[in-house]
């Protein structure tokens, strides 16, 4: 049958990666409702504040067998110097031509927006998942980490894009954890677990956190509140308030981790679709969870150099350890954060997988 490309087709955007995909690539999706309330442009921030964007699948006959978005990040072109669009949600079936077109789609955009540069994977943005899957793709993933299928390096580079900006995530086996050892005078620190009831203060302190902590990182940029919230707003429904917290030194917010169950269970075996056995499934992933992920951690620059990120993980760690869960999973660490990466390997964490960012010039 011939490929067809489609602009603007939501739903078919949603479908793709489960037509693209055998089991064994492992690929879980977001809930439906994410995925459109992400590509509306009445309610993601990205989009109401001015940047542009589009997106395509690819089909052949009616069925979807890829996918892409491309769009550009003003704040971040401006704060970094560069004429970059960026694309993401990058998922095709092994099928050349159809990621020729996709990718095509996305170059045309960057350069109609007049952009010297093409970038990926970011789902949408550096503060959310970025990356595209090149090692480790036996290895189960946990929530919000990025997985792809081993063919999708091979297209990217054969359509003239190359690698760059290693990353890695991780795994903590907490019946063999080590955390290292660390100590904060409880006169002075205190942790203020992220509750329902607490959850849109702490949350404002997370993002103020984040951002202050984060500043100086490569392609971060600053979270606005409305952001912050459209990311962050449905993890009240699925925080286990065990996991997250916010530090405070004299009571004032030093420091921050996130951390929630990992949903890829309940994700899977409800297709990421909300129906009539929602419920029953998502009561049994409750009762038998065993895993969680952390989002993101973060220390005040005024802090560091206090050993503070090591007391935050080792309290997190002895909590999550005593909620009954077994492992931990870490979104992704850069290469080029060999602190980080050196943290994790005291706490007997292992790598899963690798990602990399692609990036094509085209000036």
């Amino acid at each position: 049958m011939t490929l067809t490309l489609r602009e603007g087709d939501a739903s078919a955007f949603f479908d793709a990666p489960f037509n693209a995909y055998p089991d064994a690539v492992g690929y879980v999706s977001p809930m439906r409702g994410d995925i459109m309330r992400m590509l509306d442009p009445g309610r993601n921030p990205l989009w109401t504040a001015g940047n542009p964007y589009r997106f395509w699948t690819v089909h052949r006959g009616d069925r979807p067998v890829g996918r892409i978005i491309a769009h550009l990040h003003r704040a971040s072109n401006a704060r970094w110097g560069w004429k970059r669009a960026q694309f993401g949600y990058f998922d095709c079936a092994e099928d050349s031509e159809a990621a020729r077109l996709l990718l095509n789609a996305a170059e045309d955009f960057a350069r109609d927006e007049g952009m010297d540069e093409l970038v990926g994977n970011f789902n949408l943005t550096a503060m959310q998942q970025c990356g595209v899957m090149t090692g480790g793709f036996e290895k189960t993933a946990y929530t919000d980490m990025i997985v792809g299928a081993p063919w999708l390096p091979g297209m990217l580079e054969a359509n003239g894009f190359a690698r760059f900006f290693p990353m890695t995530t991780f795994e903590i086996d907490l019946a063999k954890a080590a955390p290292p050892p660390a100590a904060l005078d409880p006169a002075h620190f205190t942790f203020a677990p992220i509750r329902k009831s607490t959850f849109p203060e702490r949350m404002e302190e997370a993002r103020l956190l984040l951002n202050d902590g984060f500043h100086d990182n490569p392609m971060f940029v600053p979270l606005t509140p409305e952001e912050f919230q459209f990311q962050a707003g449905e993890l009240s429904t699925i925080l286990d308030p065990r996991l997250s917290s916010v530090l405070k030194q004299d009571g004032v917010p030093v420091g921050v981790i996130i951390a929630i169950p990992d949903l890829n269970g309940f994700l899977k075996a409800t297709r990421s679709r909300i129906g009539l056995a929602t419920p029953w499934h998502f009561l049994r992933y409750r009762m038998n969870r065993k895993r969680a992920v952390i989002i993101f951690y973060s220390v005040a620059r005024a802090a560091h150099g206090q050993g503070i990120m090591s007391a935050m993980l080792t309290h997190t760690l002895e909590r999550v350890r005593a909620a009954g869960y077994e492992t931990v999973g870490g979104t992704w660490i850069a290469d080029e954060n060999p602190a980080s990466l050196r943290q994790v390997e005291k706490m007997n964490g292992r790598w899963l997988h690798k990602l990399h960012l692609f990036r094509k010039d085209l000036a």
